[in-house]
């Protein structure tokens, strides 16, 4: 009796369920046919940038990489000597923005030179200054960000700006950024649409066996997309932050308070150097470089950001600080210009619990947080956009001309077809 009672019951959740699943197969569907195709594009240009740094040094190696000296005979030379090099090759007009320390020994620093125009709101020409370690002589200039266009830039500038933004500028980066929350959703429906009714965990997560093409398809669909969920979700959720980083930080801040002043910078824009006392001179980068590696022998220099203007301050970079974290263990420290004063310490990591997630959405984007594992899942998890997103085409194609086959058997027997019932009265 109890039996006959439960099951017409069991019955009736079961087709709730289905029916909501059917709900969520189309927005799952509709979604990934609207955004998928840019996602195939912001994926594989995503995989290639993980190792953008690398790919660099391989396609201009005769720029980035040196020859070293033999049983380190030569020591290095100062930073103000490399310094002091880049500045004699620089660009007409151009102004010291940057420099990229080498992450390996027969790497050359790399100085990011701007175009500044006291008349243009914006930056003008952007180039890349490789000056050798050991000689501080330079290997070569290359015209890196042509102001206004993507074409004229290197293969790498070229994929960077193509996966950020479209190549549409600020226009294509909000596009990219919208997308990728609605990859998001496309993602998390796509779980749900996966998710067995019946508990049968084991055959959802396989191939099956002997399987024609459709099951092939359908199969390789679902299992990439389940075995790479945990990996797309953060890297589609912190490339909205670094399109929409404004809008995030409103969502953020009903939750947690935020001191993280951008996406991109750890320093408060309110940080300055003082005013300097009657006829005193700004430090040089090797001054601040010595006074942050005083303060702070942990860790590895990475980048240095020259001030920008007479009250802006250097901006000395560090990774690898494991006191801080193994996952992401960056320091910024914010020096004055002028009396060398160490203003302001930002360990990545710290601070309130908004900070801290902000401050893993890079690490997390790039793979970095995670070593060389993470590096490669995410490399993989770009690679696997095009996969969703052809077998998803694919399996709609399929079973739109299945339910086109249904219906002309029906006519051909004169049953009626769904389609034929949507015009009834």
């Amino acid at each position: 009796m109890l039996s006959s009672m439960t099951m017409p019951k069991a019955d009736t959740n079961l087709s709730k369920l289905k029916a909501r699943r059917k709900l969520w197969l189309d927005v799952h569907l509709y979604l990934g046919l609207v955004v998928g195709a840019v996602l195939t594009v912001v994926g594989l240009t995503g995989s290639f940038a993980v190792f953008f740094v690398e790919l660099q040094e391989v396609l201009n190696p005769e720029l980035a990489v040196v020859s070293m000296p033999p049983d380190n005979q030569q020591k290095l030379r100062s930073l103000d000597d490399i310094v002091a090099a880049a500045e004699t090759v620089k660009p007409q007009g151009s102004r010291f923005v940057k420099v990229f320390y080498p992450r390996k020994p027969d790497i050359a620093y790399k100085f990011v030179y701007f175009v500044r125009d006291a008349k243009q709101a914006n930056n003008g020409d952007g180039y890349y200054i490789f000056v050798d370690p050991y000689t501080a002589k330079v290997n070569g200039i290359q015209l890196y960000y042509p102001k206004d266009r993507y074409w004229g830039r290197p293969l790498v500038g070229f994929i960077m700006q193509l996966h950020w933004c479209l190549l549409l500028g600020k226009n294509g980066a909000i596009i990219n950024g919208v997308l990728a929350a609605l990859s998001i959703i496309s993602v998390l429906t796509g779980l749900i649409v996966w998710w067995p009714l019946t508990g049968k965990f084991k055959q959802a997560l396989t191939f099956r066996r002997n399987a024609g093409a459709v099951r092939f398809n359908f199969d390789l669909h679902k299992t990439v997309g389940f075995y790479m969920v945990i990996v797309l979700l953060p890297v589609l959720f912190s490339g909205v932050y670094f399109n929409l980083p404004e809008q995030v930080n409103v969502v953020l801040k009903l939750f947690s308070p935020i001191q993280r002043p951008n996406a991109f910078s750890t320093i408060p824009l309110e940080i300055h150097s003082n005013p300097p006392q009657a006829n005193r001179q700004a430090i040089s980068a090797q001054e601040a470089e010595a006074i942050v590696q005083k303060r702070s022998p942990a860790g590895k220099l990475w980048m240095l950001n020259a001030p920008k203007d007479r009250d802006d301050v250097y901006k000395v970079m560090k990774k690898d600080v494991d006191e801080i974290s193994r996952f992401i263990g960056y320091r910024d420290v914010a020096v004055d210009q002028y009396s060398g004063e160490i203003l302001k310490v930002y360990d990545r990591g710290t601070g309130s619990i908004g900070d801290v997630f902000l401050d893993w959405q890079w690490p997390l984007h790039s793979g970095h947080a995670f070593g060389w594992t993470g590096r490669i899942l995410v490399f993989l998890s770009g690679l696997a956009c095009p996969v969703l997103y052809v077998t998803g085409v694919i399996r709609w194609l399929q079973k739109r001309r299945a339910k086109q086959a249904i219906n002309t058997e029906k006519r051909a027997s004169g049953t009626p077809t769904s389609a034929d019932a949507s015009f009834r009265p």
